[in-house]
This record gives structure tokens, sequence and C-alpha cells, in this order.
């Protein structure tokens, strides 16, 4: 089997590059392209193993420590054990999803056997695969990552019923009562607030206008903290927020963050 150094050394240099790079956005590291270069080079030196008589657990150990040595040139000692601790699981992730498209694309399937269509096609699906496999799951990771940060417990009083909800923050709910200016969180769940003189709030987004039903609650207490100037708006539409029934106004940051 011929086996091409300078192919596989590219390819290498390219996954090891972005393994580390996506790292540095995932935990917003600071680190130079410098750094990012000679550590995907490191990685790619790595290649000295194939001409090495080595069993199986050596190989093992000495990809462990290739793999140390690569995170410590790239990101130097702090936070070490987090840094090697996703550079592992993009690794992974990585690996085993361009391993089930290499069998799904690049083997025929004859009988029970699958024979090898072509070590071209394997190579160009990792050249053009890894980038689009990483940058998807870097884009999932910081969704959901801000999603949960954004997340908040609320607990709602009126008339002497308490209601424990789900809430997102959301710096575009900038609705506030124009009469005394006091801001409205907004909520999709049914409450009972007969004893409480609704209060209608007009509004405009979009160019859209209209007006929205609020209450003044008995009290609102967010992650333990009290806010008592505000008031309660009562959603018809219901909301789609990850499983949140309340949003919070953006008035409600600085005291939250």
């Amino acid at each position: 089997m011929k086996i091409y150094l300078d192919l596989v050394f590219i390819v290498n240099f390219l996954v090891d590059f972005i393994l580390l790079f996506s790292v540095k956005q995932i935990l917003k590291k600071v680190t130079s392209l410098k750094r990012l270069l000679l550590g995907s080079i490191t990685g790619s030196l790595s290649l000295i193993f194939i001409f090495l008589n080595l069993n199986s657990f050596e190989l093992f150990l000495y990809k462990i420590i290739v793999s140390i040595l690569i995170v410590l040139i790239t990101f130097g000692y702090k936070d070490f054990k987090r840094n090697i601790t996703y550079f592992y699981i993009l690794s992974i992730i990585l690996g085993g999803t361009l391993y089930l498209l290499d069998i799904t694309i690049t083997y025929k399937n004859t009988s029970l056997i699958y024979i090898k269509n072509s070590y071209f096609l394997n190579f160009l699906l990792i050249i053009i695969a890894s980038p689009i496999i990483i940058y998807l799951y870097v884009k999932e990771h910081k969704n959901y990552k801000l999603t949960i940060t954004n997340k908040y417990q609320v607990e709602i009083e009126i008339n002497k019923e308490k209601h424990i909800l789900e809430a997102i923050l959301d710096t575009g709910n900038t609705l506030i009562d124009p009469y005394k200016k006091r801001p409205i969180i907004l909520i999709d769940k049914e409450i009972n607030y007969k004893r409480k003189h609704p209060i209608y709030v007009p509004y405009k987004a979009l160019n859209t206008t209209g007006v929205i039903k609020c209450i003044l609650p008995d009290k609102v207490l967010i992650n333990n903290i009290e806010f008592k100037n505000c008031l309660i708006g009562l959603s018809t539409d219901k909301f789609s927020l990850n499983g949140a029934t309340c949003i919070l106004p953006n008035n409600f940051k600085e005291d939250l963050c």
C-alpha cells in the first residue's frame, strides 16, 4: 500500500488546526494564530509513529503524550484540564462522525463484506466534512450554552398563590408601562388574577401596535432576588423557548448578571 506522506501531513495538520481553533472558540481562549499553527504542526509530526514498530498500547501512550503536548503548546498551562477535555471531546465527535461517513460513502457492500472504493475519497471526505462537522457542533454548543446561562427560576405571587416558572432573559423585551415606567414580565401561563385590576399597556413592535393585559403582582422573586416595581404581562401566544414560559425584560439584566 502506498502512503503519500505529504498528503497525510496536510490532512493531519488541517484536522488538528480545526480541533484547536474550535477549542479556542468554545472556551473563548486568548491565543495567537502562531501558537495554533505551531500546535497543529506538532500534531502532524506524529506521523513518525508510522515508521516505528509499536504495539497498540505503546501507540496509545504516544498519542496521549502528543495530544498533551499539542494542548500545552497552543494554550499553555492555564486551565489545562479543561482545555484537553474539550480537545478530546471534539476529537471523539469528529473521529466518530468521519468514521460513520467513511463507512457509508467510501466503502461498497458486497454481501457481508465492505470493500474500500477509494482512498482519495477518504481524504476528500476528511478535508470537506471535518470543518462542517465541527462548525455545526460549536454552533450548537454556543446556542445551548447561551440558552442555559440566560435561564432563571421565577416565583410570582398573585392573590396569595405562588407560581414557579422557568424564565429566559430577552434583551429584546423592552416593554414598559408608559404610566409609571414599570418593566413588564411576559408569561403564557394561565393564572388566577380575578381579584386584580388589569392594566392595559399599549405596545409597538415591528410596525405592529396593540395592547397587552397586565396585572400588578404581590411579589416577584428571581433567583431569590425580589423585584417590586414591575408588571406581569399576560401573553395570548404560547412561547417556544426550550421549556420557558416566562420572558424577563431587558431592564432586569443589570441586577441578574
